[in-house]
């Protein structure tokens, strides 16, 4: 068998190619990762559920398939987490939130039965922020698991909403995750746990059994230690689904050996380099450097919309409509942050005229932003312009302290696929992040350009000392 250290932090190309050779098996997989999990993830905040018996048997299959010859692809008997908002049998599904600690659905979400159909064993309901951080929640501890803590310094955040994801996978502890994003909840995590993380286009991925926060705005990604590992999640859980008509009807498929690895054209967005941190901003352009051995590099300014209204907007009058039951049984008194139990009620206010206008301009941000896009394989830009907020900190007063990065709302406004790649460490020791937006249904673009930028350097290697 392979040494522990080697599997806890190997990618799920090399598990899979162990799985494979015989170094290991998908039993022992579940049996190691459900260790790490209990010894390590729980060290962060970053586990709800560990599903052993479910998982003992989806590797059993998957361990008796794999000796007769049937290989399901390069997911087949890898273990993986997912965020607590997919729907799962077998375990709660809480959503973050103290009041529906033992919610129970009698089916999986959609992504949970195609990575199961894939071959991938589900092991672990991963922690989250309370309702996906949709009520306003202003503090790292806004979770019945408690403050998501990154591996990388035991007194900051790991960021939100997906902040189990995060956590996990950069421990160690799982080797991928699933998140969720509807205005930075897979880029951010990923950004403050130095992992590399996927926003797929909006519909290209089923929410069918998922929590809805934002209808419009929500979508489910992977969370992974490389590019390519997303690559390989995303063919396994992309495409068309009769249970979600907002999915793209075409299927989707990660054809690495077809992409280029170089003469790529990408557009630099400087936007909030002027406020970033010293070394968020030098690594920012040390990672120019690297990008340009192999494309061309054009700047590039976002056309001019209130980009953060729009989502605001949006988002705030979604989640009042996606949480009405919750507001109105009275359920929200029982949240753990205090702001989130009045700031339902707020967003239950918002004018009708004021969400139609946000919905028009909307379409004006759509139509300009793939104007831009269509010249480039992506745009590359800071993920945040900060490293991961002190735990003890309202995050107000810490990202307060610069201006909010208007790509986030851009980018989820327009349904854009973004990625988020670890670009080196910044102050308390902390990663920093860069990201790649791309058109919408470009995510193999940006994918290639990730992993050209990933094979000259070595930030997504790196790993925490967790023990």
């Amino acid at each position: 068998m392979a040494a522990d250290d080697t599997l806890s932090f190997a990618t799920v190309r090399d598990l899979a190619r162990m799985l494979r050779s015989g170094e290991t098996t998908p039993t022992a997989l579940v049996e190691h990762f459900a260790e790490r999990l209990d010894s390590v993830g729980r060290r962060y905040n970053a586990v709800v559920t560990i599903m052993l018996d479910r998982a003992r048997r989806e590797a059993a299959q998957a361990e008796a398939e794999l000796k007769a010859g049937y290989d399901r692809g390069p997911l087949h008997g890898i273990p993986y987490g997912a965020k607590d908002l997919l729907a799962t049998v077998g375990a709660p599904t809480t959503w973050g939130a103290a009041p529906l600690r033992d919610q129970v659905f009698n089916t999986d979400a959609t992504v949970i039965r195609r990575l199961r159909d894939a071959g991938a064993v589900l092991l672990a309901k991963l922690s989250m922020v309370e309702l996906a951080g949709g009520l306003g929640y202003n503090q790292p501890n806004a979770s019945l698991t408690g403050p998501g803590i990154t591996p990388w310094n035991p007194e900051a955040w790991s960021g939100g909403s997906s902040s189990g994801s995060g956590s996990a996978v950069a421990a160690g502890a799982i080797p991928f995750a699933i998140g969720s994003e509807t205005w930075g909840s897979i880029v951010t995590p990923s950004n403050f746990c130095g992992i590399t993380g996927l926003r797929p286009t909006y519909g290209r991925v089923s929410r069918a059994g998922a929590m809805a926060l934002s209808w419009t705005l929500d979508k489910l990604g992977p969370m992974c230690r490389t590019a390519d590992d997303c690559g390989l999640v995303l063919d396994a859980i992309a495409g068309p689904d009769p249970d979600d008509p907002t999915t793209l009807p075409e299927p989707y498929r990660y054809a690495p050996e077809q992409d280029r690895t170089e003469g790529f054209r990408l557009g630099v967005l400087r936007d909030g380099l002027d406020d970033a941190q010293p070394e968020v901003r030098a690594n920012f352009e040390q990672s120019l450097a690297v990008l340009s051995e192999f494309a061309t590099l054009e700047e590039v300014t976002l056309p001019d919309f209130p980009y953060a209204e729009v989502a605001r907007i949006i988002l705030n009058a979604e989640s009042a409509a996606a949480f009405e039951d919750l507001i109105e049984s009275g359920a929200v008194a029982g949240l753990t942050a205090p702001e989130d139990r009045w700031g339902a009620y707020a967003r239950t206010v918002i004018p009708a005229v004021d969400y139609l206008r946000a919905l028009r301009v909307r379409r004006h941000i759509g139509v300009a932003l793939d104007r831009l896009l269509a010249r480039y394989d992506g745009v590359v830009c800071l993920t945040n312009a900060v490293v991961a907020a002190p735990l003890d900190m309202p995050l107000d007063a810490y990202f307060g302290k610069v201006r909010r990065l208007p790509v986030g709302a851009a980018g989820n406004v327009a349904g854009l696929p973004a990625i988020s790649l670890p670009n080196g460490f910044g102050e308390r020791g902390l990663p920093t992040a860069m990201q790649i937006v791309g058109r919408v249904g470009g995510e193999n673009a940006i994918l290639a350009v990730a992993r050209a930028y990933q094979a000259r350097t070595d930030w997504h290697t790196r790993r925490p000392k967790v023990g």
